[in-house]
Parts: C-alpha cells; structure tokens; sequence
C-alpha cells in the first residue's frame, strides 16, 4: 500500500500537527513537491503532499482561500506550512479555506527541514515499489507451478482467485463457463454471459470492466469485476473474469496479467495438440465417407476412443463463393467440438477448400449436442449456411455427406442459413437448377423459340408450356390457350422442325420442361 498522510503524521520525528481535514488523512500520498509559487498547479499531476513557506500567498483571506481552491482542484492531498520563516504561524483564513474543501493541513514546525519530509514519503514508497515487485514475483512462480501441474487451467484460476481475495472464473471460446473458484462464485460468474458474449464478438485481446449496477452484474453484488480474452491472434481462445471487493491495486493487476499469459499459453500448446489431433480426425471422416469404416474404427480406438455409435448424420457448412467464411467455419468447428467435449459425445470434423470455396464437413450424433450446436451457430453468422443430411448408419456416410453437399447447395441458392435433405427430398428439383451453365443451356436451348415469338406469329414459348403442363394432352392444352387443338398441333410441329427434336422423345420433353421452368426462377 502507497504511504498516506495518516502514516506520515504518525511518523513522530517530523513533529506534524494536523490543522485541518482530519477526516481525510486516509488518502495515498504518491510524491512530496515543494514550492513556493502562488499557484503551482502546472507542475503538479495530483496525489502530491505540497510543501511551501508561503512566502508568495499573502496575508488576505480572499488569496488564502484562492490558493486552497486551486490546489484542491489539481489534486493535492495535502498542504504542509512551514512556520518560522515567513509566517510564525499557521493563517487563521488558510486553516478556514482547508477546512472548508476538506484539505488536509499540516504544521511543519521550524527544526523540520522539508527534506526530511520527502524521505520518509520516498523510503515508503520504494519500500511499497520493493513489496510489489516481490509479491508480483512470488505470484508468478506461484502460478506458473500451477500451471505446469496436472490440470493446469484449473490450478491457476483457484491460485488467482485466492492471491486476488475474490473470485476467479475460465470460459471456453464459445463462452460457456468451464472453471470457476470458489465454488459459491458459480452464479456470479454465469451472469456474466451476454458481457463474455460481447466480447467474443470482438478481435482479440479486449477485456471489460464493470462494477455494482453495470450490465451482467447483480444488483445485489458490488464486486469490481474484470474480464480478459485469451488468445495470441485475433480470435479469442477464451476468457477470464475476476471478481474482488474493490478496484485491483497495481500489484493485483501485475499478479492479473501474469495469469492471463499463463492461461493464454496453455490454450495455445493446446490448440496446437487440437491442430494434430483435428488432421487426424479429417483423415479419418475421409476414410468413413470412402466407405473404409472398419479401418477407421480401428485407428480411432486407440486415438479417440472410438467413432460415433448409432445414426448419425453428416452436416456441410459453407458460404457462397467469394466470401471470406475461414473464420466463422472456424468458429463453428469450434464450437461443435466444445460441444461434443461437454456431453462426452464423439464426433468428426474436416476442412476443405476447393473450386466451391471453403467448407467445413461434421459427422455427428442424429439430434444430438453437436447436430443442435451446428444448427445453433449457423445462425449467428450471416453468410454461412449448412446443408443436412438425413439421418443414417455409419457405414452410409459417403451417401448422407452427398446428401448433404445437396441441401448446402439449396441453402447457398436460396440465401438460407440451413436446409434439411428431407427438405429437398420432399421440394422441387429446381432450385438445384439455379447454376450459370444450367441457365446458359436453358438459354440457348430455348433461343429459336424465343426469337420465332418476336418476330412471327403463334406464341412458341407459351404453347409448349401450356402443352408440357397437360403431359401431351392435345385438348386439354388447347383450351388453356384458348385456341384449336389443330392449331396447337401445328405450332408444336414447329417448335421441332426449329429445335431439331422429337417431342416424342422423353429426355427432350424432361430437357426443356426443365428449360422451361429454370428461366421462371
């Protein structure tokens, strides 16, 4: 603790009497500065215990007073009057100013030099400087011995939380609440979830502070609460939160930062075991989708402790070609795996870049955490859709992630964040119609009818429709056209003779059905 004026007055070598502000003798003294100008105010930074004869202040009251509202303003926390040379007393006025801004004054009786004053001030104040470097130092080999020991995240965050004298608490890069210390700090640390939310929102690192009444905090609590994000890029591995009574004092803050780097540390050599670990899951989801699961059963016994047990179902997330996805893919493989890793439910996950852009396939459990986290983060993220498959047995993996690479496909088309196989069973073909090189097909298959319309009589384009949609019923069709069924049989003869096709020919009635219908969408 920095010395204050009490400290100083108790010292009984510098003989100090107290003539004014008693009741605030409580405040940190952080330099001694003497002068004797009548106002020193641009050489002062506050938190100084100013020394002066009073040579320069004059006698009246209203300069007195002057004096004192000036140094009160600039931060003074202290006046000390030299008696004896200028003034054989204290000014009655300068006593009164005091009193009334609540500024403590002192009497410096003449056999005290002022220097003796700065050195006591200074010897407390290195001695202050010497315990914080020791406590921060201890602190240090403290934490960093948690943090080399057996489930290290969590040592260091109950260490924290008891050199802190609050409350400690460790979120995953999802958000969720993984450590917290002690025990009875759970609720308070869970209510601090839109504030971690916010955060992780942002580039890493970032940190808050709130306090009493602020947002994500209790009315009924008055911690000073501090939350931290983790990482060594932009993306936050996670996040700390501490909680204590009152603002952390520099030294705290030292301890603070100390554990925020061995915290951060830890979570990047676990990112990199991660980084191994996830090539080797992508291997093996590549060898259940070619169909090799036996092998792969075999090889993640050892490493993962098996593959996932029961239907499963394979999702596919992407965004349209062009845009920059890597980080919220990232995110979402992320926060499957945080999910699958709190319910102990095992799953696989593979990215890839390719001609459609980047994309980033799960297999998981059917309705399980990692479908629901999936389906959850997707929504979060504008650009990024997913396509699912249908629910299916491990060994039809390569169907389903087909399955799914079609439903992504509609998404993708259809501006939607996430579409169901089931959907696109149960829809129309049509909307997996919606490429360049399909519409340039429907384009120029139709050509020769679209350009006959402009510029002859009998509407080509509109009788083949109307005749399609009837399944070749003359009459029906005729009627829909309002005209004769000879008519409508001679404008068909001309759309082949202008096509070169059989209409006879189911492929061509299928081709330009679909013609047809993709220049509608």
């Amino acid at each position: 603790m920095p010395p204050t004026l009490a400290s100083v007055v108790r010292n009984t070598s510098l003989h100090l009497t107290v003539l004014a502000g008693a009741d605030h003798l409580e405040r940190p003294v952080r330099w001694v500065h003497t002068s004797e100008l009548d106002d020193p105010t641009p050489f002062l930074e506050g938190g100084e215990l100013l020394l002066t004869t009073g040579i320069k202040l004059g006698r009246t009251a209203a300069r007195l007073q002057a004096y004192v509202h000036r140094l009160a303003d600039a931060g003074v926390v202290g006046l000390g009057l030299g008696v004896g040379l200028s003034h054989t007393e204290v000014p009655q006025p300068l006593v009164d100013a005091a009193a009334q801004r609540g500024l403590p004054l002192l009497r410096v009786p003449e056999p005290t030099p002022f220097i003796a004053i700065s050195k006591v001030v200074s010897a407390a104040l290195a001695a202050e400087q010497y315990e914080a470097v020791t406590t921060s130092f201890e602190a240090q080999e403290e934490l960093t011995r948690a943090a080399l020991g057996k489930d290290g995240t969590t040592a260091v965050v109950r260490r924290l939380a008891a050199r802190l004298g609050g409350w400690a608490a460790l979120y995953d890069g999802s958000g969720a609440l993984s450590v917290v210390a002690p025990d009875w700090a759970a609720r308070r640390a869970g209510r601090l979830a839109a504030e971690v939310d916010r955060l992780r929102r942002r580039p890493a690192p970032s940190s808050a502070a709130l306090q009493g009444r602020a947002p994500g905090i209790d009315t009924a609590d008055e911690d000073y609460v501090v939350v931290q994000s983790l990482g060594a890029d932009r993306r936050a591995r996670g996040f700390l939160a501490v909680g204590t009574e009152d603002r952390i004092t520099p030294t705290e803050r030292y301890v603070l930062n100390a554990a925020v780097a061995l915290l951060t540390l830890t979570l990047e050599r676990s990112r990199e075991l991660r980084q191994a670990e996830e090539k080797m899951g992508a291997a093996l989801l590549r060898m259940v989708l070619a169909g090799e699961v036996a092998t792969a059963r075999q090889v993640a016994a050892g490493l993962f402790g098996g593959l996932p047990e029961g239907t499963v179902r394979v999702l596919v997330a992407g965004a349209p070609q062009g845009a920059d996805a890597g980080e919220a893919l990232g995110e979402l493989g992320d926060r499957a795996e945080q999910a699958g890793s709190r319910v102990g439910e095992k799953l696989l996950v593979a990215r890839e870049d390719g001609a459609h852009g980047a994309r980033l396939m799960v297999l998981a459990l059917d309705n399980g955490a990692v479908h629901r986290a999936c389906l959850g983060a997707v929504e979060e993220h504008e650009g990024l859709s997913l396509g699912v498959s249908a629910p299916a047995a491990l060994e039809d993996a390569g169907t389903a992630h087909a399955q799914a690479e079609r439903a992504l496909a509609v998404a993708l088309r259809g501006g939607r964040r996430s579409v169901d196989h089931e959907e696109v069973g149960a829809g129309s073909l049509l909307p997996l119609l919606g490429e360049d090189a399909v519409t340039a097909f429907a384009e120029g298959l139709l050509r020769p009818l679209r350009e006959h319309d402009r510029t002859a009589r009998g509407d080509l384009v509109a009788s083949l429709r109307a005749w399609l949609s009837r399944h070749g019923q003359w009459d029906a069709a005729a009627a829909d056209l309002g005209v004769h069924r000879h008519t409508l049989r001679y404008r068909m003869r001309r759309v082949e003779e202008l096509l070169g096709r059989s209409l006879d020919d189911t492929d061509v009635r299928m081709e330009l059905w679909l013609a047809l219908r993709s220049g509608e969408e």
